[in-house]
């Protein structure tokens, strides 16, 4: 009998400080930086961000959104095989020990449970989700706690405009347990390091110092044009090992990076936005917490149910992107 990954709960979390538009072009123009609500809704859709507070580390906004799926699933951390990571934006300089390592003492899921980060930026929820799957499917987890989280407010540059205004902070979770019944139905990861000067943050720490800047520099055009590319491609690629067509799926579950990048992936795949699940203009672009903010949003308002065919897709900077094509 096939083991198959099924998606066993969801959740989700959110920094109590929201960040309306206005709110940050008062802040920007305290250091002379012009933009404003209608500058930023035009090209992004964004109207509204949430900023984690100093307290608060990248771990702490996964825990709440862990502590959410464990909830939605009906089981506890104990019942915890493995805990996979998502994020740009870890705890520790150097990425270690891992913000899964410090997630899973904070959820005192203290029965030796693996746990690991995953990099791959905005497409890291995607990343991890494949790696998980694959452990669940060859048998050696059951149950896994897949988490994409960031505080991408410590590493924005609010001198510049064409970045500080499209990011967030928050955290996403799901629980994924074998099941006889298929679950994630076909993953598709990709990779092209040739471009990753135009999404990256350049500075490098050495010696106890920074070299370089240590905030995000994005050439947005040229992220725009390629995103836009390797989405299509990515979705008709997962969708093919699926065996589905696009009309079959009845949600797109897209990473919330911009408005006009899920319109014209919809528009590509003939899809009506009616059948896209949309989050950022409430939560900003939050890179590998994005799609599973989303997912959990769409799942808890009831638009998202059970036997529906799902397509979650990301892109980020490495530059990477996967799908993965998935029976809730």
């Amino acid at each position: 009998m096939n083991t198959y990954s099924r998606v066993a709960g969801t959740g989700s979390y959110l920094p109590e400080q929201r960040v309306s538009n206005q709110d940050l072009v008062e802040r920007l123009a305290k250091i002379g930086i012009e933009t404003s609500d209608e500058w930023i809704m035009t090209r992004s859709g964004i109207a509204a961000r949430h900023f984690a507070a100093d307290n608060q580390l990248t771990s702490d906004l996964a825990v709440k959104a862990a502590e959410a799926a464990l909830m939605s699933a009906g089981c506890t951390s104990a019942d915890l095989d493995l805990i996979i990571l998502a994020t740009s934006t870890p705890d520790h300089l150097g990425g270690f020990p891992s913000t899964a390592c410090v997630v899973q003492d904070k959820l005192a899921a203290h029965n030796y449970c693996a746990a690991f980060d995953v990099q791959a930026v905005c497409a890291g929820f995607t990343y991890a989700l494949a790696i998980a799957d694959a452990f669940i499917r060859t048998g050696s987890y059951k149950k896994v706690l897949v988490l994409g989280a960031e505080t991408f407010s410590r590493i924005l540059n609010f001198e510049d405009r064409t970045t500080s205004v499209l990011f967030g902070d928050g955290a996403g979770a799901v629980v994924l347990e074998a099941s006889t019944e298929p679950g994630i139905l076909a993953t598709a990861l990709h990779a092209d390091g040739s471009q990753r000067d135009i999404l990256c943050v350049p500075g490098r720490a050495g010696h106890g110092q920074v070299h370089g800047s240590p905030f995000m520099t994005m050439d947005g055009p040229a992220v725009f044009k390629l995103a836009v590319k390797v989405l299509e491609q990515v979705a008709h690629e997962v969708l093919e090992k699926a065996n589905l067509k696009p009309e079959q799926i009845d949600w797109l579950v897209p990473h919330q990076a911009n408005i006009r990048i899920m319109e014209s992936t919809a528009r590509k795949m003939n899809m009506s936005m009616d059948k896209v699940i949309v989050t950022v203009h409430e939560h900003g672009n939050t890179s590998a917490a994005s799609i599973p903010l989303a997912l959990d949003a769409g799942i808890r308002s009831g638009q998202i149910q059970r036997g529906q065919h799902l397509l979650l897709e990301g892109v980020g900077g490495g530059f990477a992107w996967g799908a993965v094509a998935v029976k809730y």
